[in-house]
């Protein structure tokens, strides 16, 4: 039952940010990290968002391999294709709908930073920056939020040139929203991994 609420909790997590990345491409804003690369590669490529983020995540799951737990790494490479399915799914569902730009920052942050929250806080992660910053919150102490906000905001200065200024200042706003809620509201996924598996062993050794 535990780990079905954790599934499910995770997979909110999953539509809550896809459906947060989805608003922010319909008006051409980015996020950070490596959505944020994905979402950028699509304006000047032809491949989908799904591959490319799929691809782009690719480096950073030998960090988590080595340091963060194997179960860990398979559980963040599933919410990876996960998300890259809904992803898809909603681009194909929901129909291009005009958005004012700070109101789709502002939305935008707040659903991907709920849905950031309740896949970290479940024991899994959505890749790229994400683990980085889980690695350096468990080896430094330093505040995940803190990590993923610089991180984002220096890939947000490279988006400059494809969206210009304006439409990367919006969405640093999402960006801002976003590393809050992340930040504010965290427990440690490593440790809900560990608690997980030291509660099937206790299972395995009473059966």
């Amino acid at each position: 039952m535990q780990l079905f609420k954790k599934f499910s909790y995770v997979l909110f997590g999953l539509f809550f940010t896809a459906f947060g990345l989805h608003i922010l491409s319909q008006s051409m804003l980015t996020f950070g990290g490596t959505a944020g690369v994905a979402t950028m590669l699509t304006y000047i490529t032809p491949l989908s968002w799904s591959g490319l983020f799929v691809v782009v995540n690719l480096p950073f799951f030998v960090i988590s391999l080595y340091e963060l737990g194997k179960w860990f790494t398979l559980s963040s490479l599933l919410s990876i294709i996960g998300i890259s399915i809904i992803q898809d799914s909603l681009n194909l569902l929901i129909p291009t709908i005009q958005i004012p730009p700070m109101t789709a920052s502002l939305v935008a942050g707040i659903f991907i930073g709920i849905g950031v929250t309740l896949v970290l806080n479940n024991g899994s992660s959505l890749g790229g920056i994400h683990i980085l910053a889980l690695f350096l919150d468990k080896k430094l102490a330093i505040n995940r939020g803190y990590v993923i906000f610089l991180c984002d905001t220096l890939i947000l200065l490279f988006a400059v040139f494809l969206v210009g200024w304006q439409s990367a200042l919006y969405s640093i706003v999402a960006i801002m929203i976003a590393s809050f809620l992340i930040g504010r509201y965290k427990t440690s996924p490593i440790k809900e991994i560990y608690k997980e598996e030291q509660l099937l062993l206790s299972d395995a050794a009473n059966s």
